[in-house]
This record gives structure tokens, sequence and C-alpha cells, in this order.
């Protein structure tokens, strides 16, 4: 039998994917890195008081979050990057410099060589496909960062997405978790925007 919350989110992750594709493609010549550079100012108040944030490496058209990173290495801050070891594991934010070698791991993602040294960051910078007002958001769909966010609930959740990925309503499941806040490059969203 056929499971229509994730059959509805099955078909919003594709439509999500296409928008955000086509809003990427639609950029002209040094558009995109103006906009993903701009990302370090506009969360420069909230990378005030963390001490240890983690990140992860975009792929394709997802919004690049290394502004962000950079500006928490300049403050002081310690930097991780997210790295998975599979579908079934949990994923954990490995020590990473803005610079540092990577490698690629599971589904070849870039990341961390697996011996640095673990972290626990109090600010993670979280990818998604999309969000809403209420900061649900919905990502890939393999539940890596709501599993992370039920083990860490006092970690502060930052969404980093394009603009065009706010979406009216997004379907929940009971283990989904909300984001605090979203920075888009546009600005920096909190809840009830």
């Amino acid at each position: 039998m056929t499971d229509p919350a994730k059959t509805q989110k099955s078909v919003l992750r594709a439509e999500l994917r296409a928008k955000r594709d086509v809003f990427v493609s639609a950029m002209t010549p040094g558009e995109r890195e103006a906009a993903e550079a701009s990302l370090g100012s506009l969360a420069a108040d909230t990378l005030e008081s963390a001490h240890v944030v983690a990140g992860y490496i975009g792929l394709g058209s997802e919004i690049s979050c290394m502004a962000i990173l950079a500006r928490a290495a300049a403050n002081g801050a310690a930097t991780a990057l997210a790295h998975v070891d599979g579908r079934d594991r949990p994923m954990r934010f490995l020590r990473w410099f803005p610079g540092d070698p990577l490698d690629r791991g599971w589904f070849n993602l870039l990341q961390p060589p697996a011996d640095s040294p673990e972290l626990f960051p109090d600010l993670i910078l979280t990818p998604l496909l999309g969000f809403d007002s209420q900061f649900m958001r919905i990502g890939q769909g393999a539940g890596f960062y709501d599993r992370v966010f039920a083990a860490n609930r006092t970690a502060r959740r930052l969404g980093v997405a394009w603009s065009v990925q706010a979406v009216q309503k997004i379907p929940c499941d009971p283990w989904d978790q909300p984001l605090d806040m979203v920075c888009t490059e546009r600005k920096l969203l909190h809840q009830g925007f």
C-alpha cells in the first residue's frame, strides 16, 4: 500500500529540486558566487556567540555555506563538516578548516577524512530543499539532520537556502525537526517571516 505522506514529500522534493535548478541556472556569470559570498555578512550576528559551527559541502544547485564557515573561522570558532559513512550510520561533524583537503565518501559526498576529530557544534548550518514560515524543512529524505537535531537539542539550527525555496507549508512527520532560522541570499529570516 502506498503511503500518501511519503508520496506527497517525494513529489514536493522533485518540484523543489527543479525550481532550485531553474533559479540557479538563470543567474548571470558571477551572480551565484556573489550571492553565496553575501551569506557570511547576513549570518554575522548569529555567528557571534557560536563556538563550533558545522556545515556541509553543497551539491549541484544547492547553496554553498562556505562563506558562513569562513566567517565563523575568522571569528575564532572551530569549524566542521558533515561526514556520512552510510545511510544507516549516524552523521558526524568532523573538524575541517576552510581550505583543508576533502575525501569522497558515501554517495560520493565531499567530506573531511574519516580520522578527523569529531566536534559537537552549537550551530548547525543545514541544507534543505524547502522551508516554510514555521521553519519546518524538507531535506533529501535520508533523515540525517533530523536524527542529529533529535540527539543534540541545544545546538541552534540555521537553514541555508535560496529564497525561492520558501513554500507555503511543508508536510511533516512526527520525527521532523524545525529550524531556528534560515539564511537566504536576501536576508536572515526568523520564524513567522
